[in-house]
């Protein structure tokens, strides 16, 4: 990466964007925020990008190359590894008999161009080009699965080999496999799905919550790739008719990977299901996750307490688990014994007793928790209340002395009272235990390379009518001092959404933050669950406490900048 000064003087120089103290602060943002001052400049777009890449190869006497619809030879691409091109931001675009031409990010990096001269035994000829193209560049080392299914295909295998385990060991069936985990990884997928039909295997990765189909493959690859796959995390090759769970780690060029694999048979074979999980990932801060300061002050005076519970709640998939983690990381400290049990264990954290529950021998949630309090814990996280027993339990720790976290499934925070005492905990008895109840989902979030400003079009207000009272929208802008001047009303406000562009493959979105909204159980509150409330009446009444639901929490984010008006209702819609 550029230097910050080096970007600063072109920046300031050719006035291609802020004046100096405005970049000024920027570069001390940047450095509180350990990204660089260029990514911060493109980032909110105070600069083009084109232009000062551009620039900065005029002022090093370094031509630019744009790689956008560049034809880009397999031979000369694969002169550099993948691991190695994306971890220096650089990549072959062409060579002669003596040269290789380079395309990097940082044209001074000539650490990298001497390494690969040394490699490649070719003089290297540098050029500049920006990070867009460059992702777009890298893009093309996953392209290549079809040329390993026409090498499979040549091979004239048939589709059901009868040697699962050969099959599975093939050079092809490997290099695929990997192509389709490394490609996944790249690409910041959360899932993968591999899903036969009747006539081909369907690849499909998860990407920011959204399903994406990535291509077909013939299905005489079908039982090669399912093999291979079984083999990696240690399952039953020839064991087709039940259901297999297993895992394994791959290395990429910055982490350790690891794949939980789930495996279930279907109608046309054996459909794969693999979870990524990123080994070694430090727990999200509050702020990372989404939390509003407000919102943060309630959570944090929550998790101070020496007893309770804290309890998160949501569909699966909505982040419950990495809100745990989040948590379970803020109260990591020496002098404190932290026991989970979880079902799987998704993150490894250091200093954290973790265990798996394993109900073919008896050890469920219920009999881990019963076990754990004889550990002499501080803090017990439980994966899921499940049942009764589980929800016994827990009220009895919490009640004794330990700080409990877990999840439950439930659309909203205060539906979760009541699901409690429904498992038959006495009122009393959740009133006295429970702290806060977090209630959360998962939207996507505004590309911030492509963000654009715009009004909102009549169906979009008709929709967002539907489920905002007016008056309550303009209050709740209003009270986060969010309201520009001239916003009267929903006509005249401006919101955001992403145009698409390369870094967000197109769809205006990138990553994923949470809304949520947090029920403190006070004083107001107990008294209404002892009087055996219902969830309306405890939703009112929490309301008029200062809770912010999650569809004002998503409206909120979406007045901000962060998400869409049109995500906000795709996922709070009931």
């Amino acid at each position: 990466m550029l230097p910050a000064n080096i970007v600063e003087k072109i920046v300031l120089s050719c006035k291609l964007g802020p004046e100096a103290e405005a970049c000024k602060t920027l570069r001390e943002e940047a450095e509180k925020t350990d990204t660089s001052l260029m990514e911060m400049l493109l980032v909110k777009n105070l600069v083009d990008e084109n232009t000062l890449f551009t620039k900065i190869g005029e002022i090093l006497n370094v031509p630019f190359v744009s790689l956008k619809g560049k034809d880009i030879r397999r031979d000369i691409l694969d002169l550099i590894p993948s691991p190695v091109a994306s971890a220096n931001s650089v990549i072959s675009f062409d060579k002669n008999e003596k040269e290789i031409f380079l395309a990097m990010t940082d044209p001074t990096d000539l650490q990298t161009a001497e390494f690969i001269r040394r490699k490649t035994g070719l003089e290297p000829k540098i050029h500049i080009t920006t990070f867009s193209d460059l992702k777009d560049a890298l893009h093309r080392y996953h392209a290549g699965l079809e040329e390993e299914m026409k090498i499979i295909q040549e091979k004239n295998e048939e589709e059901e080999s009868g040697d699962l385990k050969k099959a599975a060991e093939e050079l092809p069936i490997i290099n695929i496999v990997s192509s389709i985990l490394e490609h996944a990884v790249y690409e910041g997928a959360s899932d993968i799905h591999i899903e036969p039909n009747e006539k081909e295997l369907a690849i499909r990765y998860r990407i920011d919550g959204i399903l994406k189909s990535v291509m077909n493959l013939p299905k005489n690859f079908q039982s090669g790739i399912v093999a291979r796959i079984k083999i990696l995390a240690n399952l039953k090759i020839d064991e087709h008719m039940v259901p297999q769970d297993g895992r394994f780690k791959i290395q990429t060029q910055n982490d350790k990977m690891a794949f939980r694999v789930s495996i279930i048979p279907v109608y046309d074979g054996e459909k794969i299901v693999m979870r990524l999980l990123p080994e070694g990932a430090k727990p999200l801060t509050l702020d990372q996750l989404g939390f509003l300061p407000s919102v943060k002050k309630v959570v944090e005076n929550a998790i101070k307490k020496p007893n309770g519970m804290i309890l998160v709640t949501g569909p699966t998939g909505s982040g419950k688990t990495t809100t745990l983690y989040s948590v379970l990381g803020i109260l990591n400290q020496p002098g404190v014994n932290i026991s989970t049990i979880e079902d799987p264990i998704e993150y490894r954290i250091q200093g954290i007793n973790q265990s798996q529950i394993n109900p073919k021998v008896g050890f469920t949630f219920a009999t881990g928790l019963r076990a754990f309090l004889r550990q002499d814990p501080n803090i017990i996280m439980v994966g899921e209340i499940r049942d009764q027993e589980t929800a016994e339990i827990a009220v009895h720790a919490a009640m004794t002395g330990h700080l409990v976290l877990s999840t439950l499934h439930t659309n909203d925070a205060p539906t979760t009272i009541p699901r409690l005492t429904d498992m038959g905990v006495p009122p009393f008895l959740v009133s006295y235990t429970t702290n806060i109840v977090m209630a959360q989902r998962l939207v996507r979030k505004i590309c911030q390379y492509c963000k654009k400003e715009y009004k909102l079009d009549r169906a979009s207000i008709d929709a967002l009518l539907k489920a905002f009272d007016a008056e309550r929208i303009t209050a709740i802008l209003k009270e986060n001092k969010l309201l520009q001047e001239g916003e009267k009303n929903l006509e005249e406000m401006v919101f955001y959404k992403g145009e698409g562009c390369s870094r967000c493959n197109n769809s205006g979105f990138k990553g994923r933050v949470g809304i949520y909204e947090v029920l403190e159980v006070n004083q107001e509150i107990i008294h209404k669950i002892n009087e055996h409330a219902d969830a309306n009446t405890l939703k009112d009444t929490a309301r008029k406490n200062g809770m912010i639901t999650m569809s004002e929490d998503g409206l909120i984010k979406a007045k901000m900048g962060t998400t869409t008006i049109s995500e906000i209702l795709r996922v709070t819609k009931e």
